[in-house]
């Protein structure tokens, strides 16, 4: 299936999707982690071009620095769901849909572009009991996002999110117990529930609020419900759903406007991938939020099921931009790690 086209690989990952499954700004940290994570042997394949058969790096207000297609023979690798880049974009920690961390190094140049990857490994995620989620009840974590001390991941289906210690120095430390949510968070949709989750950053009008943001509504026309959280407060917003986008993820600029990644997997418009920018004046109790589209790509670009959004700045001071894909541990899909510059 790998010599296959890329129009046609991403076709046939839509048909068997459908059919079988149908902080600080930058993240800075200087310590080491997961540092008792197993190591694992991951592979990859640099993607030159965004767009398929077309060379040109500039969309919109986005530069596509490069990016890089992830191969590993253990399956723990794939279903990465969220992530969050360390050192200026030469470390990520990401978050599987199966309770498992995943680390890595980034092998890049001074601008930030991916070259490969190295000191790959994961470890299962602990419970406060000390025992792993291994896939079981309440492990389809799916964002996360640093919040001083901590981390917070939130899981879908159950509408939790969990508070782990940071930095994970060695990745085996126990959660440290839950974020209080009210009743509407705990009744949002199934598998369509929590899926984006960002905090927003200090000196910006909303620091010190966690965003979280549903994947889809209470019905597939209805608008996405957003929620602001702090000190036990909750208010409420939504964002406007369109051209049958769902929500995956959410990340804050340096200036405090929103990023919202979103993505659509139907046999419709087969794949496709959206960012949309609110400024963080429009994101207030009982807004609508519409906001402005940064990128829309479908499958005549280099996309699979991007479900990961990171932030970070370089040793220039410009702010990239990093996606990555959710694989469903499928072989008719792809993991892929993409760079961007945002020139704004």
């Amino acid at each position: 299936m790998r010599g296959a086209s890329a129009g046609a690989r991403l076709k046939a990952a839509v048909f068997s999707v459908l059919l079988f499954s149908l902080p600080t700004f930058s993240g800075a940290s200087a310590q080491e982690i997961l540092t008792g994570a197993a190591p694992v042997t991951v592979k990859t394949e640099p993607i030159k071009s965004f767009q398929v058969g077309r060379d040109s790096d500039q969309f919109g207000k986005l530069t596509y620095l490069g990016g890089m297609e992830l191969i590993s023979a253990d399956r723990n690798v794939g279903g990465l769901s969220s992530l969050i880049s360390l050192k200026g974009g030469a470390e990520f920690v990401a978050v599987t849909d199966n309770g498992l961390w995943f680390a890595a190094t980034v092998d890049q140049d001074e601008d930030g572009r991916p070259l490969g990857l190295s000191n790959t490994r994961y470890t299962p995620m602990i419970r406060v009991s000390g025992k792993p989620f291994n896939g079981h009840y309440g492990s389809d974590t799916e964002a996360m996002t640093l919040d001083g001390a901590s981390i917070l991941v939130s899981a879908e289906g159950v509408n939790k999110i969990y508070r782990f210690p940071w930095p994970l120095t060695t990745g085996k430390e126990p959660m440290t117990g839950e974020v209080k949510v009210s009743q509407a968070i705990s009744d949002l949709r199934g598998s369509k529930g929590m899926e984006a989750m960002a905090m927003a950053p200090q000196g910006t009008p909303l620091a010190g609020k966690l965003v979280v943001i549903a994947e889809r509504g209470p019905g597939d026309a209805d608008d996405l419900p957003g929620f602001l959280l702090q000190d036990g407060k909750e208010d409420r917003f939504t964002v406007a759903r369109s051209d049958r986008y769902d929500a995956t993820d959410a990340e804050f600029l340096p200036n405090g406007d929103l990023l919202l990644l979103e993505r659509r997997f139907n046999l419709r418009d087969l794949v496709g991938m959206r960012i949309r920018k609110f400024p963080a004046s429009s994101v207030v109790p009982g807004a609508k939020l519409t906001g402005e589209v940064l990128l829309e790509a479908d499958f005549g670009f280099q996309i699979d099921n991007m479900e990961g959004l990171a932030v970070h700045e370089n040793e220039k001071g410009q702010t990239i931009l990093t996606l990555l894909s959710d694989n469903n541990r499928s072989l008719l899909q792809r993991t892929l790690f993409l760079r961007f510059r945002l020139n704004d």
